[in-house]
C-alpha cells in the first residue's frame, strides 16, 4: 500500500478492508520493512510485525473516577515480570486486594513500553507506545488499571524519554531527526527536542503520556532520570509536556520527576520559570539514611556523611544539597528550597535503583538487623512527604532485586562485560573472584531468583503487621494526615537517635526514632516544653512490640539526676500523641 507524502514531510495513507487485529510493517523507501514506531502492540516482540489495536472497545467501569493528588500519597513500586510467578497483568489484578489492604493509595508499574527479549527491567523499551507482550495485550493491561481503581487504588506508570534503548529502536531508520549529537547522553547521542524538525519529536513524546492517560486511564507519570533530558529550547520539553498532558486529561493526574540534580524549578509552575511537575523523588533522605544505616560510602554516596543531623536536615528542608559543592561530581550541586511543599519531594528507604543497582541486589533490610530496618520504615511513614515502597519491602522479602535482560547474544554480553566492569573500582570487589561473582543479567536466573515470595507476608507477619499499622495511622490520624512542612521540625537528639515532631492547631505527634542503645530523653525534649509533664504524653506506637515480632520492651519513664527522662528502648521507634 503506498503511502503519500504531506507538505510538512508526514507520510501517510489508506488501507481499506483492514481493522483492528491486522498486523504490519512499513517499507522504507522500497527497501526493508520496519515495525509502526507508535505500534500499539508488537504481538511478536520489538522486530515483529505490528498489530492494529482499537482502543475503544475496551469497556471501563471507572468512569466516575476523579484521579489522583500527591496529598497523602503512599506509592507502591513494583515489576509487572517479578511480582507474581506469572508474571503478567492479570496475575497482578489478584494480588490488588491485598495490596489495597496494605493501605497504599497507589501501585506504580516499572515501565511497560515493550522492550527486546523475554524480560528486561523496562529502561530499554523501544516501543513506545506499545504494552510489553512479555506481560499481555493492551486490554489486560486496561483489565488491570480497572481492577485497581475499583479498589480504590491509583495506578501510576514509570516512562523513559530520556534514551530508548539499543535493540529494536528503528526511529533512525525513519528520519535522522529523531537523535541528535548536539546533546550527549549515558546512552549516546540525545534526543532531538530543540534542534530541526523537533516539534515532531516533541509531540512523539507528548503523545505517548497522553496515550497512557486516556486509552489507559492511568492516573500519573513518573519520568526517568530527567536530569539527562537536554532542551535548550524556550520552553522546555518537560513544561511543554506537563501541560499538554494535563489538558488532555479529563481527570486530575501527577506527575513526578526523578530529578538527581536537586533543582526545585522542577516543580515550580512555569509562569515562574519552573516546569510545573508535581513532585520529585527527592534520594538525599534515602542516601543520608543508608550511609548511616550501613555505612556505605562507594559511588554517589560519597557525597554523604550520614549523620542524624544530615537526616533530620533532608526531613526539614527537602533537600541536602542547595547549592553546596558535591565531593562525588566536584561541582555544586542543587537549588535552594523555600516554601515548596512536603507533597513536592517523594521520599524512599529503598527502590528499584536503590537495590537493582547493588552488585548482589541487597534490599537494605539485607544489610542491616530488623529491629532498625523497623526503625528505618517508621521514620519513613511518620513523614508528611509522599512516600515510596518498592515491592516486599513491607514484609522484608528474602529475595534480591537484581539487574536482568535479555539481549541477543552479542549485545548480551557487553551488558555482561559492562556490568562487571561497573563494580571493577569497588574496593570490594578488588577479587577478580568476587567481581566474577556477580549475577548476570543475562542469565535466566538472575531474573528467576528476582521473583518475590509473596507467602513471607505470613512468614514475616511482623513486619507486614508493622507496615500495614503504620499505614493506617497515616491515613487515619489527625496529625498524620497533614501533608504540612512547616508542621514538621526534625531534630537530632545524639548519633544514633532523632525526633521528628508534627502538629496542627491543636495536637502534636512525637517520634523518637533510636537506630542505636538504649537512651534516656528528657521528658521536655518530647514534650515540647519545661511546663509540660510526661501525663501529657500517650504511646501510640512502639516498633518493638511483639504484635510486629519485636522484643516486647517499651519506654519507660525514669528519673535521671533528679529529672525526669523516658527511656527509649535499643533500636526502637516509639510514636507519642500529646
Amino acid at each position: 500500500m503506498p503511502l503519500f507524502r504531506d507538505a510538512d514531510g508526514v507520510h501517510s495513507g489508506f488501507a481499506p478492508g483492514i481493522g483492528a487485529g491486522a498486523r504490519y510493517k512499513f517499507r522504507i523507501d522500497g527497501g526493508d520493512a520496519f515495525p509502526d514506531p507508535r505500534s500499539r502492540f508488537q504481538p511478536d516482540g520489538v522486530h515483529g510485525p505490528s498489530e492494529v489495536i482499537d482502543p475503544a472497545t475496551f469497556e471501563w467501569s471507572d468512569r466516575d473516577r476523579s484521579g489522583l493528588t500527591m496529598d497523602r500519597l503512599v506509592v507502591y513500586e513494583l515489576h509487572v515480570g517479578t511480582y507474581t510467578p506469572e508474571g503478567t497483568f492479570l496475575a497482578l489484578i489478584d494480588q490488588l486486594p491485598e495490596i489495597a489492604r496494605l493501605g497504599v493509595t497507589a501501585i506504580e508499574l516499572m515501565p511497560v513500553a515493550d522492550f527486546p527479549g523475554r524480560w528486561n527491567w523496562g529502561y530499554d523499551g523501544v516501543a513506545l507506545f506499545a504494552p510489553s507482550r512479555a506481560y499481555g495485550r493492551p486490554d489486560d493491561l486496561r483489565r488491570l488499571v480497572d481492577a485497581a481503581h475499583r479498589h480504590n487504588l491509583g495506578v501510576l506508570l514509570d516512562v523513559v524519554y530520556n534514551h530508548l534503548g539499543p535493540d529494536g529502536n528503528y526511529l533512525g531508520v525513519y528520519s535522522a531527526d529523531y537523535f541528535t549529537d548536539r546533546h550527549r547522553t549515558p546512552w549516546g547521542n540525545g534526543i532531538n527536542y530543540d534542534g530541526p524538525n523537533s516539534r515532531f519529536v516533541r509531540d512523539f513524546v507528548i503523545d505517548n503520556g497522553i496515550q497512557w492517560i486516556r486509552d489507559y486511564h492511568i492516573d500519573g507519570l513518573r519520568l526517568d532520570a530527567t536530569d539527562t533530558i537536554q532542551d535548550d529550547s524556550e520552553l522546555h520539553i518537560m513544561a511543554e509536556f506537563q501541560q499538554k498532558v494535563r489538558t488532555a486529561a479529563t481527570k486530575r493526574i501527577v506527575l513526578i520527576a526523578e530529578e538527581s540534580r536537586n533543582t526545585v524549578r522542577t516543580i515550580q509552575p512555569v509562569e515562574q520559570g519552573g516546569l510545573g511537575f508535581d513532585a520529585v523523588w527527592a534520594d538525599d533522605f534515602h542516601h543520608a539514611l543508608r550511609v548511616h544505616l550501613t555505612g556505605t560510602r562507594e559511588h554517589y554516596y560519597a557525597d554523604y556523611e550520614g549523620s542524624v543531623a544530615e537526616i533530620a536536615k533532608a526531613i526539614n528542608e527537602g533537600f541536602v544539597y542547595q547549592g553546596q559543592r558535591s565531593p562525588y561530581s566536584n561541582r555544586p550541586r542543587g537549588t535552594r528550597v523555600t516554601d515548596e511543599p512536603a507533597t513536592g519531594f517523594v521520599v524512599c528507604i529503598q527502590n528499584h535503583d536503590q537495590v537493582g543497582n547493588r552488585p548482589f541486589g541487597e534490599r537494605i533490610h539485607h544489610d542491616i538487623a530488623l529491629d532498625r530496618y523497623a526503625v528505618a520504615s517508621t521514620l519513613l511513614l511518620f513523614l508528611p512527604e509522599p512516600a515510596l515502597l518498592f515491592m516486599g519491602q513491607e514484609f522484608a522479602a528474602s529475595t534480591p532485586f537484581l539487574f536482568f535482560t535479555d539481549h541477543n547474544e552479542e549485545l548480551g554480553k557487553l551488558v555482561t562485560e559492562g556490568r562487571r566492569r561497573e563494580f571493577s573500582g569497588f574496593r570490594a570487589f578488588s577479587d577478580p573472584l568476587l567481581l566474577n561473582s556477580i549475577p548476570d543479567p543475562q542469565d535466566p536466573l538472575t531474573f528467576m531468583s528476582s521473583k518475590l515470595k509473596l507467602d513471607e507476608r505470613d512468614r514475616n507477619a511482623g513486619i507486614y503487621t508493622l507496615y500495614s499499622d503504620l499505614l493506617e495511622l497515616r491515613s487515619t490520624d489527625s496529625v498524620l494526615r497533614s501533608t504540612r512542612r512547616d508542621r514538621t521540625e526534625a531534630k537530632e537528639l545524639g548519633a544514633q537517635m532523632l525526633s521528628v515532631r508534627r502538629s496542627d492547631e491543636s495536637d502534636e505527634r512525637m517520634l523518637i526514632a533510636n537506630f542505636g542503645s538504649a537512651s534516656n530523653v528528657p521528658v521536655p525534649e518530647i514534650t515540647g516544653g519545661a511546663d509540660r509533664g510526661v501525663d501529657e504524653l500517650r504511646l501510640i506506637f512502639c516498633s518493638t512490640d511483639e504484635r510486629y515480632a519485636g522484643i516486647g520492651y517499651r519506654p519507660e519513664s525514669i528519673e535521671q539526676d533528679g529529672a525526669p527522662v523516658i527511656r527509649i528502648p535499643a533500636r526502637s521507634a516509639v510514636i507519642y500523641a500529646r
